[in-house]
């Protein structure tokens, strides 16, 4: 593609509004979040401690292993456990993360159907705590805790997996949403990356739209063949709700949201982003740069979380 071709493409995309990633970085992620409230959502321990403080539903933690040595306790803490995931607490974008469904004889069972002997197991957080996973390959800690079951509103359009709920939040006001569905491709992780659907979910109804896999618009689920469109993602209120309350929560302004939505405990805050990607924008086939500019206007004319999410309904709800 020649110099001309690429000025064009952009400045189709300029005129659709769409946020680049440098442009995210210095005038939303730069300007407005303070470095010293990083460590607030780039340790999954430190957010599960915030919002367990403000009363927020999370995934109950079972353990942290912050020595090899502690790794030895495990058996008898999830001895009477279902299931339990193991993750490191200073991971991104999925990687580490190990979900065991159901002990057997040699161990337990992974969500894929591998199983994982207690020895495979203790070598994994071995890796974790050596920094492997984390941000920076800083030395980290592991979390073993609750293993999130989907609500069924999901067993049609996901493989494996939990499905999740991005939503990007300005100021406290939720600008974009979009719900991230496992694929046979990306090993039931929720992660676009990794190769998982993204759909975008009206704002207003919490009703997906269509949906972005590897980088194509599509209106079904690869491996189920169903359509992903039209679902009603159960508890909506309660998702925006927590969404727009994870502002006073950190105090950074630009973030994003991941909740899951459990089949017994309904929405769970799962983590928060400093620094979330901007694949949103493909799913919801929309730019999120004139929601933004638009919040930027109403910086501070709200007094509480349910303003905030009537605003967001009503300017950017489908219309």
């Amino acid at each position: 593609m020649g110099f001309t071709q690429l000025k064009n493409a952009w400045r189709a995309l300029s005129d659709r509004g769409v946020l680049g990633l440098n442009a995210r970085n210095l005038n939303y992620v730069s300007r407005y979040n303070e470095r010293r409230l990083y460590p607030l959502v780039d340790d999954k321990y430190h957010t599960k401690q915030l919002a367990h403080s403000a009363g927020v539903a999370v995934p109950e933690l079972y353990a942290m292993v912050e020595i090899l040595r502690q790794a030895r306790d495990l058996p008898d803490i999830v001895k009477d456990k279902a299931g339990f995931a193991v993750k490191p607490a200073q991971g991104s974008g999925g990687s580490g993360v190990v979900v065991l469904t159901e002990r057997t004889k040699y161990g337990w069972r992974k969500a894929s159907g591998d199983v994982l002997s207690w020895d495979d197991l203790q070598y994994h957080i071995s890796l974790i705590l050596s920094g492997i996973f984390s941000l920076g390959g800083q030395p980290d800690k592991a979390l073993v805790e609750y293993r999130v079951v989907p609500d069924p509103i999901f067993e049609k359009i996901s493989y494996l997996g939990v499905p999740d709920i991005r939503i990007i939040v300005f100021f406290g006001i939720p600008v974009m949403t979009m719900v991230r569905l496992p694929t046979r491709i990306s090993g039931g992780r929720a992660n676009l990356h990794q190769g998982a659907i993204g759909v975008g979910v009206d704002i207003a109804t919490g009703k997906t739209l269509t949906g972005v896999y590897q980088n194509n618009i599509t209106s079904e689920h690869p491996d189920t063949g169903n359509d992903i469109r039209g679902i009603q993602i159960p508890q909506w209120d309660v998702m925006l709700d927590l969404a727009a309350r994870s502002y006073e929560l950190t105090g950074l302004a630009y973030q994003g949201v991941d909740i899951v939505l459990d089949k017994t405990h309904g929405p769970l805050l799962l983590e928060l982003n400093a620094r979330p990607g901007l694949n949103i924008q493909i799913a919801n086939d929309c730019g999120i740069l004139p929601r933004l500019q638009k919040v930027e206007k109403y910086i501070g004319k709200f007094s509480s979380p349910a303003e905030r999410v009537k605003f967001a309904r009503e300017e950017f709800g489908l219309k």
